[in-house]
């Protein structure tokens, strides 16, 4: 009877096996390997005499051992990628040791030397005269050794970690085979999981997951960690059916695999590191080049890659393989020059370099820099020149695209990192028009365009290219984002009004949940604490005005939570928590992002946080960072005055990375893409909503191993259940509910039409002399006609509803005209009268019914309350996102007036302080009875008169603690509050501190 092998071995005879009778791999033995040149060299010399016969015959009459050293020396200096590449000089003669697949099928001569190419398997392979280690598998190419693997199996009762941790502690990395570059990977494989290492560094080699994730049967998935089931075979089949395979590992050499070198920038130290694609990035870029080779130009691809992803790695890869691609036909490229366009400011240097390092030639990368005029001539210059990859920020894509001339037919490759604002607006409808392929018997022969010429010139110009294909990358896809750049699902649906819809999601998707879970980043909602505000406000006048409630509410919290006094509380909260329990995370080095709602709120943050770091004598400072100047209390502030930066002038991140500064206080600015492994912490104290909250709190999930473990998060204003409901679209894939009704359009222009406010002869008019370039006189005197009537025949509300329809059907149309079939020359027409209209409508302002009421109150108290500490939990299941809103609101809400002490007792009532079971009996404890034996502790007041300020303070702390403790039972609820909530405890201990200041002083000594 014969049983089925589930032994390791069994298992690698398998892949043996497929490898060799599936991808003409020839198999060779351990005996076959020089240990000393840590080569094949039967296979090696093989090589060279098939592929290359004259090469063979000089390296015999020099001498093989005489290559051989300089083979070795190569190897050692340069990394098996760049020699599988470029080869070997050696005498008069270029010795190559790999022919790249060719990119057209056409080319037979090229073929032909692929096919040369030998691709080997060594089972048990010996590699050191030193130790009689083995390695399971090691895979050669023309001889050299350019994979190894260590295989184990569950069944047997070892996993992928006993693999790992073989690596790390049995296999030496001053061993040949194990040096820096002299092999692409290494990989640690069982029967369920794989994980690799491009470096081996002892217990500190970092093995990453090499998984395809749980996400088959998209849309919908688990999208976490791991490898789905297989119902033909093993989970890990991928690695040898998909990976191992010949025409793949030809790929990766001459695509993919890399040595880089990152230089820090203040250290000046350069780091040389080997790159290998994570399994996500080469399926990606695979399938993205596969698409778009079968499916010509004029494509569109969403990539929701999660932060973690090695996104730009990813563009690089991805920029450099499109300028290389065939159409079909094998004749053709598709794509003449690929744009990549970033809206990361901070990382646009990051994404060049790697696209840079990526690049298998010089002077085929043009990166468009943001200085100076000369932005729009390098544009042109490299289109001219037929630059492969150019490369540009959002914000210079504009000024790059002014004056730029007549461009001769291309098609466009067009990379959008971060996709939410890369295609928007005006910049979109430029590119547009400066891309699209242009009619050149048109061009020769000049004609005057009729008017309906000129509406479909400007309407075409606002779609999108048909002569290229987009490929947007993002990690949080808005709702435009899916419509604009997603898969549009073949399945439709009904919704409660019976209209058939589709829903649209992303081509390719690595989701945050299986970054976390594969440990590229960190979960930003684990250790999430929410903080209440609990304040009383009195009257400060005597009478009794009356204002509008919601406006009061509104204003009297922003006072309250804005105020100098709470702003200095919720300060030493967030500082005693970071010298408390976070100074010393991170290997010492941890860092906190202080989150504000303004920059006035910034400003005060700052003052407050350095006031109170210079009381307690700490080390450490903060850095404030917004944009622009702001006057507070009149004084102008900007980011230099408020900083004094020694070195960097304002280039904060630099300067935050400094040990020194470990707070960043911002206003708006780098609560997306900025990135520093080094965050632990985040004090938030700002509304936080749907896209924003995720991109906001992930800029905490940066992975720094060993030593960051996890992140934390203190927020006084947002409630954990808006929290999780904002990070639900984006946890695994991020769907968009429904498409949007271009009738919707149709509606709001049959709302618009009920005011009379334009007619169609106006429309017409104004639109027949702007595209004819009439002077301003001719066009205002329209629009303005239609302005009066807007201020003096509409009531307020009427004003509110058609202004608000107005700017709903410009946003729209601005946002449809780009991907819809068809062409409405009314709408194109109206879009530019409203566009010129709307600045136009002024609508007076509502009277402030609750004017006043700030100078009318004073705080009585404030105090902040730490509701508790949670992990938010996410559902592992795709999540929607709504469509594209339409329909606006009406007009405005009646006033509802009430008296000063009413707005004061409502607003007191929601956020006042403790509700003591009895407050008297309570007060007379804490105000009285306690600061009373203190005083009368002999030992206490001695201190206080002769010790330091610091000294007696923790004299005073420690003597109190020791009297509460006879509260355990006769008042629990006192002891219970001053044991558990460190707040209360901290603002208690100050007032009895100070009490006995005063006391002290009012004998006379001061201490």
């Amino acid at each position: 009877m014969a049983f089925t092998d589930t032994s390791e071995k069994g298992f690698q005879k398998k892949i043996v096996k497929e490898l060799v009778e599936k991808n003409r791999f020839v198999e060779s033995v351990s005996t076959d390997f020089d240990k000393e040149f840590c080569i094949n060299p039967n296979q090696l010399w093989e090589f060279i005499k098939n592929s290359q016969p004259d090469a063979y015959e000089m390296i015999q009459r020099k001498g093989k051992r005489s290559f051989l050293v300089r083979l070795d020396e190569k190897l050692r200096k340069l990394g098996v990628i760049e020699v599988l590449r470029k080869g070997v000089k050696h005498f008069d003669k270029t010795i190559e040791l790999f022919y790249r697949q060719p990119a057209s099928s056409y080319n037979a001569k090229d073929k032909k030397k692929y096919d040369s190419n030998i691709f080997s398997v060594t089972q048990e392979l010996v590699y050191s005269n030193d130790n009689p280690n083995r390695l399971d598998l090691t895979i050669f190419v023309s001889g050299l050794p350019i994979i190894t693997c260590e295989l184990k199996n569950p069944l047997s009762g070892q996993t992928v970690h006993n693999g790992i941790r073989q690596y790390q502690n049995d296999r030496d990395p001053k061993e040949k085979i194990f040096s820096f570059s002299r092999c692409m990977v290494h990989f640690a494989a069982d029967t369920e999981l794989v994980f690799m290492t491009t470096q081996l560094n002892k217990k500190k080699t970092f093995f990453m997951p090499f998984n395809k994730g749980l996400n088959e049967g998209r849309p919908s998935g688990n999208f976490g960690a791991g490898n789905p089931i297989n119902p033909d075979g093993l989970k890990t089949h991928y690695l040898w059916e998909e990976i191992l395979t010949k025409d793949s590992l030809a790929n990766i050499i001459d695509k993919f695999a890399q040595v880089v070198e990152e230089t820090d920038e203040d250290t000046k130290k350069t780091k040389r590191m080997m790159i290998f694609p994570r399994y996500h990035q080469i399926t990606a870029v695979r399938q993205i080049l596969a698409h778009a080779k079968k499916n010509g130009v004029g494509n569109k691809y969403l990539i929701q890659h999660s932060a973690g992803s090695g996104k730009s790695k990813s563009i690089a890869w991805l920029a450099h393989q499109l300028h290389g691609l065939f159409d079909t036909s094998g004749e053709n490229h598709l794509f003449d020059s690929v744009i990549v366009i970033t809206d990361r400011i901070v990382l646009d240097k990051q994404l060049s370099e790697d696209i840079k390092q990526f690049s298998p030639k010089r002077g085929i990368v043009e990166h468009i820099t943001s200085d100076g005029g000369s932005k729009t001539s390098n544009l042109q210059e490299a289109l001219a020149n037929r630059k492969k990859v150019i490369i540009c920020t959002v914000q210079t894509f504009p000024f790059l695209l002014n004056e730029m001339g007549e461009m001769p037919v291309m098609n466009f490759g067009i990379i959008i990192d971060e996709a939410h604002s890369g295609q928007s607006g005006q910049t979109s409808s430029k590119m547009n028009a400066v891309l699209a392929d242009k009619d050149e018997e048109d061009e020769d022969i000049p004609q005057e365009k009729s008017l309906e010429d000129k509406i479909n010139d400007l309407i075409e110009s606002r779609k999108m290219i048909t002569n290229g294909s987009y490929f947007a990358f993002t990690a949080t896809p808005k709702n435009k984002t899916l419509e604009t750049f997603g898969v549009k699902s073949d399945e439709t649906y009904e919704d409660e009004n019976g209209e058939v819809k589709s829903k649209f999601y992303a081509y390719h998707v690595y989701s945050m949940k299986q970054a976390i879970e594969e440990e590229f980043i960190l979960d930003v909602l684990k250790n999430y604490t929410t903080y209440s505000s609990f304040y009383k406000l009195i009257k400060a006048v005597e009478d009794n005005p009356e204002f509008d409630t919601k406006q009061a509410q509104k204003k009297l919290r922003a006072y309250v939570e804005g105020h100098e006094f709470a702003i200095a509380e919720k300060s030493k909260i967030m500082l005693d928590h970071f010298h408390r329990d976070v100074k010393q995370l991170i290997n010492g080095e941890a860092k906190a992002m202080v989150v504000t709602k303004s920059i006035i709120s910034a400003i005060k943050y700052k003052q407050a946080f350095d006031d109170y770091l210079k009381e307690i004598k700490s080390p450490y400072k903060s850095v404030l960072a917004f944009s622009g100047k702001k006057v507070y209390k009149g004084v102008e502030y900007d980011e230099v005055s408020m900083n004094s930066f020694s070195s960097y002038k304002t280039d904060i991140p630099k300067n935050f990375n400094k040990s020194e500064n470990r707070f960043l206080i911002v206003a708006d600015k780098y609560q997306t893409g900025f990135d520093q492994p080094l965050l632990h912490t985040m004090y938030v104290d700002k509304k936080l909503s749907d896209v924003q909250a995720v991109q906001t709190l992930s800029r905490l999930n940066r992975a720094k191993k060993p030593y960051k473990k996890d992140t934390f998060v203190l927020d006084f204003f947002n409630k954990t259940e808006d929290i999780q409901e904002a990070f639900k679209p984006y946890y695994t894939a991020t769907i968009l509910s429904e498409e949007t009704n271009p009738n919707k359009l149709n509606d709001l222009v049959d709302n618009l039409e009920t005011f009379d406010v334009y007619n169609e002869y106006n429309v017409e008019d104004f639109f027949g002399k702007y595209v004819d370039g009439a002077e301003r006189t001719q066009l205002d005197p329209i629009i303005d006609r239609s302005g009066e009537f807007f201020k003096n025949d509409l009531t307020k509300d009427q004003q509110i509803e058609f202004k608000n329809n107005a700017k709903s059907f410009l946003r729209v149309y601005s946002y449809l005209g780009k991907i819809l079939d068809f062409k409405n020359q009314d709408w194109e027409k109206l879009f530019w009268y409203l566009k010129y209209l709307v600045p136009k409508l002024f609508i007076e302002r509502s009277e402030d019914l609750a004017d006043g009421i700030l100078e009318s109150i004073d705080m009585d108290s404030y105090r902040p309350s730490k509701e508790g500490t949670e992990n938010i939990d996410l559902v592992a299941e795709p999540g929607e996102v709504r469509g594209i809103p339409v329909e606006v609101g009406g007009g405005q809400s009646e006033p509802e007036l009430d008296t000063l002490e009413n707005i004061l007792g409502a607003f007191n009532q929601r956020f006042g302080d403790i509700d003591w079971t009895d407050t008297d009996k309570v007060r007379q404890i804490l105000t009285e009875q306690l600061p009373a034996e203190m005083k009368a502790n002999k030992e206490i007041m001695d201190a206080i008169q002769h010790s330091d300020k610091q000294n007696a303070k923790i004299s005073s702390d420690k003597k109190l603690e020791e009297l509460m403790q006879q509260y355990l039972f006769s008042q629990t609820e006192i002891f219970k509050k001053f044991t558990t909530d460190k707040d209360f405890q901290r603002r208690y201990k100050e007032f009895v501190f100070d009490t006995l200041i005063d006391a002290n002083k009012q004998t006379g000594i001061n201490p």
